[in-house]
């Protein structure tokens, strides 16, 4: 089975939904043939790549609300994340710019180390406060998930991987993704937001079980008609 998922660095429930995924894998039977494909995907593809206001002051203007509001709903959010043993600081994040994330994330997945990659990117941003933006930043923790600093600071330096996470994002509009995180199952069954680990777990069931069991054939013999067949004993005429 392959899950496809779209998500971005910067935001709030795309953590959480990469680890209520993982809690219900963790009980699923078949985990082992499981792979798991992170996509890119810019909530703000304009965003700076310094951050001008608090991650307060960002929700509160975007939603047309006070800062203290902001700050309620976001202690609320902290603690959905708490749920599932993530340790966000809200007023430590710094809101950026993720595109040259992203194209480190990319450049990791080719080198076998996506998965640790973007763990590490949504820790720095959400729980250390580091601004994913900075590309000393970038090497370092690049270098933390075991890629060669050498490589990774030669592909900041121009712009190598951009056609990747580009082609992500024209996948993800033609796919009608219109926010994330997104799920994608055997490229035919989609889930989107953070649902709980339990619907996870009932997607991961129903998707084994289709894709799996043998094909199964509806008769479309006609009722109370007349037919005759033949098996291994004879042959006969059935009503």
């Amino acid at each position: 089975m392959k899950i496809e998922i779209w998500s971005d660095f910067v935001c709030p429930f795309c953590y959480i939904g990469k680890r209520r995924l993982e809690n219900a894998l963790t009980d699923f039977k078949h985990n082992k043939e499981v792979e798991l494909e992170y996509k890119s995907y810019e909530l703000d593809p304009n965003a700076k790549k310094q951050p001008g206001k608090s991650f307060h002051e960002l929700l509160a203007g975007k939603y047309n609300m006070t800062v203290e509001k902001a700050k309620s709903m976001n202690e609320d959010l902290a603690k959905q994340a708490e749920e599932v043993g993530l340790t966000y600081h809200f007023d430590k994040m710094q809101h950026t710019n993720t595109f040259d994330a992203h194209r480190v994330a990319k450049f990791a997945a080719e080198q076998g180390k996506g998965k640790e990659m973007t763990e590490r990117l949504l820790q720095a941003y959400f729980t250390e406060g580091k601004l994913i933006s900075d590309h000393v930043t970038l090497i370092d923790l690049a270098k933390e998930v075991g890629l060669q600093e050498e490589a990774v600071t030669e592909l900041l330096k121009v712009d190598d991987y951009a056609i990747h996470v580009r082609a992500d994002e024209e996948q993800a509009r033609q796919i009608g993704v219109q926010g994330v995180p997104f799920f994608v199952f055997n490229e035919k069954y989609a889930v989107s937001g953070a649902q709980p680990a339990s619907v996870f777990a009932e997607v991961l069931e129903k998707v084994w079980l289709e894709e799996n069991q043998g094909p199964t054939l509806q008769s479309l013999n006609p009722t109370k008609s007349k037919t005759t067949y033949c098996t291994d004993e004879g042959c006969e005429t059935e009503e």
